[in-house]
């Protein structure tokens, strides 16, 4: 067998996730922070979604123009403050169960513009 040149660690868990741009610790990320902010309107949209779910209902947050490390701060407080799980992909804010007056609430609180969106 050969042994490869490239060498370097193939995997581990002592800082948690990396990320696959920078190759740092996603605490320590040098990208996100540098990354772009979607721009909108504006306006941040909550809604209710079942779709894809097997039928169970998730608060959907989307429209926050915050960069990838505050987004995530958010969601944790949102998450937080309704006592349930959820998570943070692709710039929206995904919060199991069916909170949207309370995640409205919430963001009108830290000053956002929000509306309800769907039905």
């Amino acid at each position: 067998m050969r042994k490869s040149g490239s060498g370097g660690l193939v995997y581990s868990t002592d800082s948690g996730r990396m990320c696959p741009d920078c190759r740092q610790p996603v605490a320590d990320c040098r990208c996100a922070s540098a990354a772009p902010v979607a721009k909108g309107d504006g306006i941040v949209r909550v809604s209710r979604e079942t779709k894809g779910r097997g039928g169970k209902a998730v608060t959907v947050v989307r429209g926050v123009a915050l960069n990838a490390i505050e987004l995530a701060a958010l969601g944790k407080n949102l998450r937080a403050g309704c006592g349930t799980g959820g998570t943070v992909k692709d710039g929206v804010i995904e919060i199991q169960g069916d909170h949207c007056e309370r995640v409205i609430e919430a963001l009108k609180k830290d000053g956002f513009t929000v509306k309800r969106a769907g039905g």
